[in-house]
Formats: C-alpha cells, sequence, structure tokens
C-alpha cells in the first residue's frame, strides 16, 4: 500500500488516520504541536478496540491498524512520498494558504493535495500554488471512519485526473465520494443539513415545536429512511408511479409551504436560550464527552448492522 500524510492532528485529522490505516496504508501523522500528535495516537488506541468489536477494521487487529501510523516531527518528512495528503488545519483562509504552499513545494509531483475544509472554497486558497492543479476539498463528515459519504469539490484549476483519482482512492478506502462538479458555498451535505436546521430554528422559534419533537421526528421518523437511502429514492418509493407521480401529488403541499420558509432566525438569538436549555436540560455540559462516546458507539452499530443487511438484502 501506499504513503498517505495527515497534517493536523484534530478529531478530523485522527478520524482519518484510522480510515486510511484501516485500508492498509503507511499513515504519517504530522501537527504543528507534538503534544497534538502523540494524544491523537493515544485517541486512536482507544477507538480502534471498540472498532475491532463491530467488526470495523476489515477481519485486521487493533495492533496490526496502529502499526500503520506513525507521529513524525518534521512536515517534509511526513508528505515526502505520500501519494495522497490530507490537511485538517484551522478553517482560516490564511492559514491554509500558508500551509497549502508549504505542502505543494515538499510534497512529490505526483500527489494529491486534499483539504477537510467544511466551509472554504478551494478556489480560494490554492490559486497561487504551481501544484494547483493536483489541489481539492475532500470534506468529511464526523467521524470519517464510521461514516463512508465524503465530498470531493474541485477547485476551477482542478484536473479530472487528480478528481478520478481520488475518488478511486477514497471508495478503495471503503468511502462514498460525492463529486461535485463545481465549488459552491456549503458543498453539498452543509447545504442540505442547512435547510433542516433552518426549519429547526424556524420551529422553535416560532412556538410551534419543542427541540425534543424536532429531534425525535428526525431520529424516529425521517432518518430510519435516511439511513439506508437518499431523499429522491425516498420519494420515488412514496408513491405508487414513481418519483413523477410523487411530484404530481405532492409538489402542491410543498409550494405552499416554502414561501413561509423564506424567513431566517437568527440562531444566536433569543431561540438559542430555548435550544440551549432544553439541551443542557437533557444533557448537562459536563456529560456532553461521554454522549459524543455513545454516538460514535451507536454509529459503530449502525455500520455494522449496514454491512450486514448489505449482505442479507443488497445494497
Amino acid at each position: 500500500m501506499s504513503a498517505v500524510a495527515i497534517v493536523g492532528s484534530g478529531f478530523i485529522g485522527r478520524g482519518w488516520a484510522i480510515s486510511f490505516a484501516r485500508a492498509g496504508h503507511e499513515v504519517r501523522l504530522w501537527d504543528q504541536s507534538p503534544t497534538a500528535t502523540e494524544g491523537a495516537r493515544d485517541y486512536i488506541a482507544g477507538v480502534l478496540g471498540d472498532l475491532r468489536e463491530n467488526d470495523l477494521l476489515r477481519g485486521q487487529t487493533p495492533e496490526a491498524v496502529l502499526s500503520r501510523i506513525a507521529v513524525v516531527a518534521d512536515l517534509g518528512e511526513a508528505v515526502a512520498d505520500a501519494v495522497h495528503i490530507q490537511e485538517n488545519t484551522p478553517e482560516d483562509r490564511d492559514v491554509k494558504r500558508a500551509v497549502f504552499k508549504r505542502i505543494d513545494a515538499l510534497a512529490g509531483p505526483d500527489a494529491v493535495i486534499a483539504s477537510s475544509t467544511s466551509a472554504l472554497l478551494p478556489s480560494t486558497f490554492t490559486d497561487h500554488l504551481a501544484g494547483r492543479g493536483r489541489c481539492l476539498v475532500v470534506h468529511p463528515i464526523n467521524p470519517p471512519y464510521l461514516v463512508p459519504a465524503v465530498e470531493l469539490v474541485p477547485a476551477p484549476w482542478t484536473t479530472p485526473e487528480t478528481v478520478e483519482r481520488t475518488r478511486a482512492f477514497l471508495v478503495a478506502a471503503g468511502h462514498a465520494p460525492l463529486v461535485m462538479k463545481r465549488e459552491l458555498d456549503g458543498f453539498i451535505m452543509n447545504r442540505m443539513q442547512g435547510a433542516l436546521l433552518e426549519e429547526a430554528f424556524r420551529l422553535v422559534a416560532d412556538g410551534y415545536a419543542t427541540i425534543e419533537d424536532v429531534d425525535t421526528g428526525i431520529c424516529e421518523g425521517l432518518a430510519l429512511r435516511w439511513s439506508f437511502m437518499g431523499p429522491f429514492e425516498t420519494i420515488d418509493l412514496n408513491a405508487p408511479g414513481g418519483v413523477r407521480d410523487y411530484v404530481e401529488r405532492y409538489q402542491s403541499i410543498y409550494a405552499n409551504i416554502f414561501p413561509q420558509m423564506l424567513r431566517r432566525v437568527d440562531w444566536g438569538g433569543p431561540v438559542l436560550q430555548t435550544v440551549e436549555g432544553e439541551r443542557r436540560k437533557a444533557l448537562p455540559k459536563e456529560r456532553l464527552a461521554e454522549r459524543q462516546v455513545w454516538r460514535d458507539r451507536r454509529l459503530m452499530a449502525l455500520a455494522a448492522h449496514k454491512r450486514k443487511a448489505d449482505k442479507e438484502f443488497g445494497k
């Protein structure tokens, strides 16, 4: 397998390290803070046991996967012969411009340089690079070792070969790439998530529902289908004659609702007191980390179930 460099070892960088090491790659983990990388490797070691219990290590032992993750002190050593470089620095355009300039100068000519940014367009921090054609965004949902979906967002100058190589690389690592045709603010997933959050905040702010009602409607309702099919397949199966039949039957309902959805509620305004108050009543702040572990274990169990169901019923 090939060498992969992880630049930045926060939650996303750690997640990528697990994903790529599990796929058999030799992973080099670099961070400007040496203590951050050591802490990241300890975190990874603590997660691998749970992944093994859910049969999510491709039949490997935690020790075998961890042995492929090396902490390196020098950025040049990390990227030297890497075929894929995944950058995970803070969401700051100037920081990314500087980091990408360093990586572009140090990396081999055939290496793909990808950013995990969830908001910045690749054109805003790669335009100044000699090797800008091999740069793009590869944006995951956290944690990437449990959530397969990942967005590929090219800049206007990203070469088609770079996009295709990256897509194939991610598929081989067990991911499900969403390949955008061109860059757009919010990409795909945050635009869809944002639309749902806008309505969720509106419903609470206007006094139509509690946050528990909204959360229940998703986790005990829509998300049950969405965990194995998307919105277009959902409506295709929700009318006897398929998607055209659904549109003919139900578009008028949504056309009536849509004008009511064009008013924004300030998430940081008075509604935040309600949302935060209800959340802290349900989960005290000091238990957030504990609940995050619960979330990840539930995701592991769901991933294991989906894989079993894919084999039993087809995908």
